[in-house]
């Protein structure tokens, strides 16, 4: 254990004044311990307790993470509270193997890190837990277990519903950009060594033991095709009523997880408060695209005020949900800071949202007759990133060559409006075959014919009746599938056109079924129901100006072989489409200790229009770390085919490792191949 100001393991030496760091252990009942590392005021202690946070992630404290925890652990501290990260276990340089995400040991295990920092001389024994994306999902999780320590949660861009809006399925239909990539990149993740500088000279063994029970978890997901007891286990939204903590919901416009703040606001019966802004899968104080950003921390600090000392700080009197609506503006993969205003809704919904519904025919100008949809399967080829991070090519591009591959349905727009909330489209529909999976995207087309996309919904047929079932279609007998965009907030102006564009096939998104099914909407029956925002006067809505502690001076490495964010290609020959990917997560840095740490990545996504079972998306992961007497790197790949009966996973995984001083041989820890044949059900 170190304290005062460590200059070891991707800590900061330039603390805030009054604020000390140290590393130590949790134990776990079963004698696994836990990395963690704790900032704190310098007067903490059994006579001067503080409240306690806690941030519980699988990403390493010790590197991946030590720049962003810089951010905000040492603010919080020099802000009164002990303020904690801890590595789940079997990552970072945390005991044990790693098993799944959001396992039932990786929260139980939670509970007793909760049980533990509230026991301890220095804490008042109340808990906040927060966190993006995994952290967000557990102290989620967590907080609809209920342990009694865990007072409130700050949970930024997270969901409530495992199944139906995490990277697993959306719509019901697999969702191929990350089902794929997102095992991919945890299975690259989860083979990285312990520190030796935390858990000694048996780290080489260690991570041979860890890399020998590493298993890829993209098989796993796909042989849950519904939303299963798997799917439930962890998804707050079973059971809302058990979450006692209070709840602050924050996500964005640009992430894929913002319904999930829209239902806890309406659904959880404890403190709750929501905030969407136009934020990408970032801490919306960062600076990152699209802005403006926010006093993310002071705002937060407001919460665990309230809710972990009693003190009234006015959080109780904010809206419900506050929420950001985008002007419109021309269509771009990268927006420094979006224009528009914030509004504030007293509940969620809220009297000033009016449904509009519309029947289709309306969008076409009282054209008569059914709407045949037969798209070519590379639909989605400028759909952009499903987790945008906010680099240059992340958003999607304009939509007019995807508009040109899809069925549309435009309305003029006479007088302006907003909207704020999901736009419902239920289609009336035949389909030829028993499979069929519908992508409807709503657009704002710009006089000059630019189209932006502002938000889109899928569903796979089979799941019309609901997440958990499957229910094929019958050929030639209609049925109505109702498609539930994601929610949005978006002004649109008089002279624009708003657009519905219905797709049947949306790659890399969707995963094609084994045979392309053609449909036929009929666009009288079918409608369309508008979220429209009708107050429009000013909320009063006001943030501070973010602010944040010094980050950790990390020395970012310019690639030796630099490659395009995005391209897509074409052979026009065989039909092949192929989308090539950096997806940007940080590259290559030198640490302040002297780590040096590489990390490259590419995913590539093909198909063969008209081949519904060509497609194949692969990960390529390459990482090295080297430090003063011993180094490490590994090579990993994911790729994931399938047939109309089967997927196919085939991962594979090496690893070498240096144990002494430069010119030490290199050793090959492990090489493991896994191959994994998984029956397609109903995705």
């Amino acid at each position: 254990m170190t304290d005062g100001s460590l200059t070891g393991i991707g800590v900061p030496v330039d603390l805030p004044d009054g604020v000390t760091v140290r590393d130590t252990w949790i134990p776990m009942p079963d004698g696994v311990r836990l990395h963690t590392r704790i900032w704190a005021p310098a007067t903490a202690g059994p006579d001067a307790p503080v409240p306690v946070l806690l941030e519980y992630l699988p990403y390493r404290l010790d590197d991946w993470t030590a720049p962003r925890d810089s951010e905000r652990h040492p603010w919080y501290a020099e802000h009164g509270y002990a303020s904690v990260r801890v590595d789940i276990r079997g990552t970072g340089s945390s005991d044990g193997t790693f098993d799944d995400e959001y396992s039932e040991q990786e929260l139980s295990d939670g509970e007793a890190v909760i049980a533990w920092l509230a026991a301890q001389a220095w804490s008042t024994g109340a808990v906040g837990m927060f966190g993006i994306s995994w952290g967000g999902f557990n102290a989620l999780q967590l907080a609809a277990r209920a342990p009694a320590a865990l007072k409130a949660i700050v949970t930024v861009c997270s969901t409530d519903d495992r199944y139906d809006n995490d990277v697993h399925y959306v719509g019901g239909a697999v969702l191929g950009i990350d089902m794929a990539a997102w095992g991919g990149t945890m299975f690259a993740f989860n083979a990285r060594p312990p520190r030796p500088e935390v858990v000694g000279p048996s780290w080489v063994e260690q991570w041979r033991a860890r890399l020998a029970s590493n298993r890829p978890m993209t098989p796993v997901w796909l042989s849950h095709q519904e939303r299963d007891d798997y799917w439930r286990h962890g998804s707050a939204a079973e059971d809302y009523a058990g979450i006692s903590a209070a709840v602050l919901a924050v996500g964005g416009w640009a992430d894929p997880y913002r319904d999930a703040v829209l239902r806890l606001v309406e659904h959880v019966d404890a403190p709750v408060k929501g905030i969407v802004g136009p934020w990408s899968h970032q801490y919306p104080d960062r600076g990152l695209a699209p802005g403006p950003s926010i006093g993310f921390l002071q705002e937060s600090l407001r919460w665990w005020d309230r809710w972990l000392r009693g003190v009234d700080t006015g959080v109780e009197d904010e809206p419900a949900l506050r929420a950001w609506i985008n002007d419109p503006e021309p269509p771009a993969t990268y927006y420094p800071v979006r224009s528009g205003r914030w509004v504030g809704a007293s509940s969620w919904p809220d009297d000033a949202t009016a449904p509009r519904t519309l029947p289709l025919d309306t969008l076409r100008g009282g054209e008569d007759g059914p709407v045949v949809v037969a798209s070519p399967q590379e639909t989605g080829a400028d759909a952009g990133r499903f987790f945008p991070f906010g680099n240059q090519t992340d958003l999607p591009p304009d939509q007019r060559a995807e508009d040109g591959r899809s069925v549309c349905f435009d309305l003029p727009v006479e007088e302006s409006f907003d909207l704020l909330g999901n736009v419902l489209v239920d289609l009336v529909l035949t389909s030829d075959q028993p499979r069929a999976t519908v992508t409807v995207r709503l657009c704002d087309v710009a006089p000059d014919g630019s189209s932006t996309l502002v938000t889109r919904g899928v569903l796979n047929g089979l799941r019309r009746t609901g997440m958990d079932a499957s229910v094929p279609l019958v050929p030639g007998e209609p049925t109505t599938l109702p498609v539930r965009l994601v929610s949005t907030g978006h002004r649109f102006v008089a002279g624009h056109r708003l657009r519905l564009a219905v797709s049947t096939a949306y790659w890399p998104w969707v995963w094609p079924h084994g045979t392309a099914a053609t449909v036929t909407v009929d666009p009288a029956a079918s409608t369309v129901t508008l979220p429209v925002w009708t107050r429009s006067t000013d909320d009063g809505v006001r943030f501070e100006e973010p602010t944040r502690s010094t980050p950790l001076a990390v020395t970012r490495l310019a690639p030796a072989e630099p490659l395009p964010q995005r391209t897509v290609t074409h052979d026009v020959e065989t039909g092949a489409w192929t989308l090539d990917v950096d997806p940007g997560y940080g590259g290559g840095r030198v640490y302040p200790d002297g780590l040096v740490f590489h990390e490259d990545a590419r995913e590539t996504y093909r198909i063969v229009s008209g081949d519904p079972t060509s497609a194949v998306a692969e990960s390529r992961w390459a990482i090295g770390l080297t430090h003063t007497g011993w180094a490490a790197r590994l090579e990993t790949t994911s790729h994931v085919s399938a047939t109309a009966e089967a997927f196919t996973v085939v991962n594979t995984v090496r690893a070498w490792a240096r144990d002494g001083v430069d010119g030490t041989p290199e050793e090959l820890v492990a090489e493991h191949t896994h191959h994994d044949e998984v029956p397609r059900t109903s995705a």
